[in-house]
């Protein structure tokens, strides 16, 4: 499935306990449609003393949500937008670039391939 987000993309989450927040992309996990996000979705892990923590204890981390909860936030209108691609062709069919643009217009990032 082609995503409409990448990672440290900042995006708007829509829907859930955490509607309205946003945050950063740390990292996607494709093969379940998950995304973490900076700073939303935070849940404790009880961990046991070990060398990584050695007074054991809760720990606060981010747990995973599904990316169709999120937009990427346009920074013209500064609120989440939704995303289509934009591809250019050359005369033979080829494609030349693949953009990311909002409903608004704004172009997010333009993917060159050179031949």
């Amino acid at each position: 499935m082609a995503f409409h987000i990448k990672k440290n993309d900042t995006v708007e989450v829509i829907a859930g306990n955490h509607k309205g927040e946003r945050g950063k992309i740390l990292r996607m996990i494709r093969d379940k449609n998950l995304v973490v996000v900076e700073g939303v979705n935070m849940v404790y892990r009880h961990v046991r003393p070990s060398r990584r923590h050695p007074q054991g204890g809760r720990i606060q981390k981010e747990a995973p949500i599904h990316v169709s909860n999120v937009l990427p936030v346009d920074p013209k209108t500064n609120r989440g937008q939704r995303v289509r691609m934009e591809l250019q062709r050359d005369e033979q069919g080829h494609i030349i670039s693949k953009k990311r643009v909002t409903v608004t217009g704004t172009v997010l990032d333009e993917v060159k391939r050179l031949k």
